[in-house]
């Protein structure tokens, strides 16, 4: 979004501030009481979850006889976990006002912080640019199971002057994209996957020219995190007639350019496997014990920390085009911006059941980034060394490269074209954390009238 002069809060705002403080406060305070008047069930639940987290780690990274122990601990443990729940005998009213509390906290919180939808409109009113003159769509027919054909794009395209380009098969959409900036195309689009989205968004920025994301794929991250519809494909083509541009960062590694994220480690080295895409769970259950078991070669992933300090390995390394909220990983983050002109850089070592378990706790609580052996940081620039070739993943797509493996942030380096009417707030950024110490902090200073 566009930088703002720094400027008081208006009082309704610092009235929504104070609201959602009081509201989180009393949440709270109903939350410990009850907790309080079943101790006893809390503390059986609470010994259930870390039993569970244990047995689930000897399932993952152990085989045979110990698996099958493992699987029925943990069977067992979900069990008790449920009578746990069963005899805490939570009263209905009090539940009910937490939740009704904790969404006005967070509902006050999101008008105070400005992360509402009319705030986006009024931060966005003056990026608004002119239709395309020469607009060109290109497509990929196999993305999203066949998201081209079921929305009629190509026709679509035509109805709305956009000149529609189709991948066949065995062609090459850099060459595709290069040629229709060429013949003159002054806007480019892509229907496709984040991996398609990177490469015609490569073309876009070496040309300079506006790049259209149009979300035909499966998961479509980079589109979301763009404030997209992921489900409105073809709303998304108003991004070549009604339409605000913005700058926005790019990434690359060893040169590839990519939009969102490129991952090392335990989810590289399976998603590589033969049989992975067959046999998702079955591939992975015959590897894991391979990565995390006590017989387990150690990846051989050398990186230097946010401190300087040298790293032999990390189970997981994550690097993003920008930093994502990573409270709950495993896919589900999103990122607030993607104009910071940093890359994100996540690092995790796991060692053994014990630390296991306690990832495992802070995980299931949204408190992942307290454990001890994860590392986070930015850095415009990160490399990571091997003694042979490493497996990475790069906007979902399985890679292997030489290294060393470097990665650089590209600032504002693509200009991007978005639907001026459909554009919503990213899951990031409108998302309140109103548990987290920052966003206390910054609704306090709303609270008191300071600048911001």
């Amino acid at each position: 979004m566009a930088a703002r002069a720094l400027q008081r809060p208006s009082a309704g705002r610092r009235l929504a501030a104070v609201f959602a403080l009081a509201s989180l406060a009393a949440a709270v305070i109903l939350l410990l009481i009850g907790s309080a008047l079943n101790v006893g069930a809390v503390i059986v639940a609470f010994a259930c979850l870390l039993i569970c987290a244990t047995a689930g780690w000897y399932a993952v990274s152990r085989r045979g006889v110990v698996r099958v122990i493992a699987i029925a601990v943990a069977v067992a443990a979900v069990a008790g976990l449920g009578v746990g729940l069963s005899f805490a005998d939570i009263n209905g009213w009090m539940a009910a006002l937490v939740v009704v509390l904790a969404a006005l906290s967070v509902l006050a919180a999101r008008y105070a912080l400005e992360r509402t939808r009319r705030h986006l409109r009024a931060e966005t009113a003056h990026l608004r640019v002119a239709p395309a003159a020469h607009p060109v769509l290109l497509m990929n027919p196999k993305s999203g199971g066949g998201k081209v054909e079921r929305f009629h794009l190509e026709q679509e395209c035509r109805d709305r002057g956009i000149e529609p380009v189709v991948l066949q098969p065995g062609g090459d959409l850099l060459e595709l994209a290069e040629d229709a900036v060429a013949r003159g195309a002054d806007v480019i689009g892509m229907a496709g996957g984040d991996g398609s989205q990177a490469l015609v968004a490569s073309v876009a920025a070496r040309h300079d020219i506006p790049h259209v994301c149009v979300p035909a794929g499966t998961r479509n991250h980079f589109a979301l995190d763009l404030g997209l519809d992921r489900n409105d494909v073809v709303g998304a083509l108003d991004g070549f007639t009604d339409a605000i541009e913005r700058r926005i960062d790019l990434a690359a590694v060893n040169g590839r350019t990519f939009v969102n994220n490129a991952s090392l480690g335990l989810y590289a080295e399976v998603v590589q496997s033969p049989g992975y895409r067959d046999a998702k769970v079955k591939t992975a259950a015959a590897i894991l014990p391979d990565l995390l078991g006590p017989d387990a070669t150690q990846l051989d992933l050398r990186y230097a920390g946010p401190d300087g300090q040298a790293h032999p390995t990390a189970q997981l390394i994550l690097v993003s085009n920008d930093p994502y909220q990573l409270d709950h990983p495993g896919g589900r983050g999103t990122r607030a911006r993607i104009d910071a002109g940093v890359l994100g850089i996540v690092a995790v070592t796991v060692e053994g059941a014990d630390e296991a378990r306690r990832f495992a706790a802070l995980e299931a609580t949204g408190q992942v980034r307290r454990f001890s052996g994860w590392v986070e940081w930015t850095a415009p620039r990160f490399e990571v060394s091997s003694a042979a070739p490493v497996r990475v993943g790069v906007d979902g797509e399985a890679l292997t490269m030489d290294p060393p493996v470097v990665f650089r942030s590209r600032p504002g380096a693509l200009r991007v074209r978005l639907p001026r009417h459909r554009l919503r707030l990213p899951p990031a950024a409108r998302t309140v954390h109103v548990l987290s110490s920052s966003t206390i902090a910054e609704l306090a200073g709303v609270a008191a009238g300071r600048a911001g």
